[in-house]
C-alpha cells in the first residue's frame, strides 16, 4: 500500500476482475463472504450469519428509497437529476454526458399526460457545464413527472453489462430494499438485499434490535475519483437522518457489551459522522444534516462493530471505507479470492462481512472450513465467556464517551 502524509494513493485501491462477475440481476441466494481476522476469508451461508448474532446486538439499516431521476431525451441523451437548486424545481444539478450536448441546442422529452389534454414536450437547456452540470427545464420538474417520465438510476456498469441502456421491469422492485421508506437517493443501500421478512423475523427472535437511519445516496457515495490523492477528493454533501431512538440503541449496546452492526457503506459513514460536527439536534432528540465525512485507512472507527456490504468498484471511496475498517492488503487478498470463486460482484452482487474480531471462536473455526454441516451448531453451543471477551476486545474503555457529546462543532479532518 502507497500511502503519504496526506492519504492513500488512489492506485492502491485497482483491482482487475472479469466481466462476467458483474451481477445484473438479484439472485436468488446470495453467497457471503466472511473475512475472518484470524483465519482469512471464509464462505458463509446466510443462516450462518444469523447464527452469528446475540442478545443485544444492534442491526442498523438505511430506510432511504431510490428516485426515479434517469431521464432520457428524445435525442438519445440520458440525464441524471441529482437535486433542485430553486424552489420553482426549474434549475437542476445533473450528470449527463454535456460533450455529446451542442452549445446552444435543447433536450426535450415527451410528458405522457393520458388526458385530454394530450401529450407535451419538456425542454432542457445546459446553463452550466462542468462536473456535475446544471439545466434549466421548461416546467417545474415535480416528482410526479420523474414517476412518469424517469427510471431508476442503474449504475453505468450494470446497463454495460447488459448491453442494455433502460432498466427492467423487474428493477422497480429489485432495485429496492425491505427497509425502503423515504424517497430520496439515486442508488441504492445494496447491502440491504441480501435479507428479507424471514430473516428480519430470525434477528428479532434471537433477541436483536433492528434500528433504522436514513442517508439519501447522492455524488458523495458514487462520483468517481480524480485525484492520486484520495485525501484531495472532494465528498460532495449527503443528507442524513438519526432518530432519537436509533441514538439511543447504538449507546445502549456499546455500554453493555451488544455489537453495532452497519448493514452497508452508508449506514457506516452515518454512524461514524455522529459527533464530529456534521449534524444538528432536532427537538424530538434525533439528528439531521449533511455529511462529507471521507473513510479511509487511518479513520478512528468509533460506532461500527460489524460491517456487512456488497463488493465494491476499483479506485472508489466505498473501497477504502472497507479497507479503513479492515486493512487494505486483506481487502483485495479478499476479493481476489472472491473473484477465483466467481462470486457475483457489485450492487447486484454477493455480500461480504467484515469484523474487528473473530466471530468464530477459535476451537470452531475448523468447522468454518471442514464442518459446514456443524457450523451453526458448534456457534450455539459457544460458551457465554467467549462472546463475552470478544465483545470486550472490540469496545472501548468508556463505551459512552462517543455519544456523550453529540453537539454540533468544528468537523475532524479524518
Amino acid at each position: 500500500m502507497t500511502t503519504t502524509a496526506n492519504g492513500l494513493q488512489l492506485k492502491d485501491l485497482d483491482f482487475s476482475y472479469p466481466e462476467e462477475l458483474v451481477a445484473t440481476e438479484r439472485a436468488l441466494f446470495s453467497r457471503i463472504l466472511y473475512e475472518d481476522p484470524s483465519l482469512g476469508p471464509i464462505e458463509i451461508r446466510r443462516d450462518e450469519l444469523l447464527s452469528f448474532v446475540r442478545p443485544g446486538d444492534v442491526w442498523v439499516v438505511n430506510e432511504t428509497k431510490v428516485l426515479r431521476r434517469r431521464v432520457f431525451t428524445q435525442e438519445g441523451l440520458e440525464i441524471l437529476f441529482i437535486r433542485a437548486l430553486n424552489s420553482e424545481r426549474t434549475e437542476w444539478e445533473v450528470l449527463c454526458p454535456s460533450s455529446r450536448w451542442a452549445e446552444g441546442t435543447e433536450q426535450t422529452a415527451s410528458i405522457v399526460t393520458g388526458d385530454s389534454s394530450g401529450d407535451r414536450i419538456m425542454r432542457f437547456s445546459i446553463i452550466q457545464r462542468g462536473r456535475p452540470q446544471v439545466v434549466r427545464t421548461s416546467e417545474p420538474f415535480t416528482e410526479e413527472l420523474f414517476d412518469a417520465m424517469g427510471e431508476l438510476p442503474l449504475p453505468p456498469y450494470i446497463q454495460k453489462a447488459r448491453k442494455q441502456r433502460h432498466t427492467r421491469w423487474a428493477d422497480e422492485t429489485q432495485y429496492q430494499s425491505i427497509w425502503a421508506k423515504n424517497g430520496g437517493s439515486l442508488a441504492a443501500p445494496t447491502a440491504s438485499f441480501h435479507f428479507d421478512q424471514d430473516f428480519e423475523e430470525g434477528l428479532r427472535s434471537r433477541g436483536v434490535e433492528i434500528v433504522k437511519l436514513t442517508l439519501h445516496v447522492g455524488l458523495g457515495t458514487f462520483l468517481p475519483v480524480t485525484v492520486d490523492n484520495l485525501s484531495e477528493h472532494v465528498m460532495h454533501a449527503e443528507t442524513v437522518s438519526i432518530p432519537q431512538a436509533t441514538i439511543e440503541a447504538v449507546a445502549r449496546a456499546r455500554a453493555q457489551g451488544g455489537r453495532v452492526i452497519a448493514i452497508g457503506t452508508t449506514v457506516a459513514r452515518a454512524l461514524e459522522s455522529m459527533g464530529r460536527g456534521y449534524f444538528q439536534e432536532t427537538p424530538d432528540g434525533s439528528l439531521s444534516g449533511e455529511t462529507t465525512l471521507l473513510i479511509q485507512p487511518g479513520h478512528e472507527w468509533r460506532f461500527v462493530d460489524i460491517l456487512a456490504t456488497n463488493f465494491h468498484q476499483p479506485k472508489s471511496t466505498l473501497l477504502a471505507l472497507v479497507a479503513s475498517f479492515s486493512s487494505l492488503d486483506k481487502v483485495l487478498s479478499a476479493y481476489q479470492w472472491a473473484i477465483e470463486r466467481e462470486f457475483r460482484l457489485f450492487s447486484y452482487g454477493d455480500l461480504t462481512l467484515w469484523t474487528k474480531v473473530s466471530l468464530l471462536p477459535d476451537a470452531k473455526a475448523l468447522a468454518a472450513i471442514d464442518g459446514r454441516d456443524s457450523l451453526e451448531e458448534s456457534l450455539d453451543e459457544s460458551s457465554d465467556e467467549s462472546l463475552d471477551d470478544a465483545s470486550d476486545d472490540s469496545a472501548s474503555d468508556d463505551p459512552m464517551a462517543d455519544l456523550d457529546d453529540l453537539t454540533p462543532r468544528r468537523r475532524s479532518d479524518d
